[in-house]
């Protein structure tokens, strides 16, 4: 994700949020059917949950619940890839663009926190 002034985004915090909120734009387009219904209901959960997890996972109490943290919101960001997939395959929305650039900085998003947590992992091996 970029910022205005063009330049790479490092804070990850705000980084997170800024998805939680593209994942809610897209919730707010999927249509009042019993599958935009269900679908809307999981990516609010996983959409959202990633920037909560990270922010604890700032406060831990400990190295491996540092970790264990940081898989939490990797094991979300995977489920929102999947509901993201569903909706970009089924196109239950009529930006798919939108979605596509979610599907994108999910992945970057998963990226980053695979690193995240294989530097986690062997750090406290030290």
């Amino acid at each position: 994700m970029e910022s205005q002034s063009g330049k790479r985004r490092y804070d990850l915090a705000e980084r997170l949020t800024e998805y939680a909120l593209m994942i809610l734009d897209i919730v707010e387009d999927l249509p009042n059917t019993r599958l935009g219904n269900h679908v809307a209901g999981q990516l609010i959960r996983c959409g959202t949950s990633p920037a909560g997890n990270y922010a604890e996972a700032q406060a831990a109490e400990s190295r491996a619940d540092f970790t264990h943290k940081l898989k939490i919101v990797l094991k979300e960001l995977r489920e929102c890839r999947f509901w993201l997939t569903i909706i970009h395959r089924k196109a239950l929305v009529k930006d798919l663009d939108r979605v596509r650039e979610a599907l994108t900085e999910t992945d970057e998003l998963i990226g980053i926190f695979v690193k995240s947590i294989q530097t986690a992992k062997k750090n406290a091996e030290k």
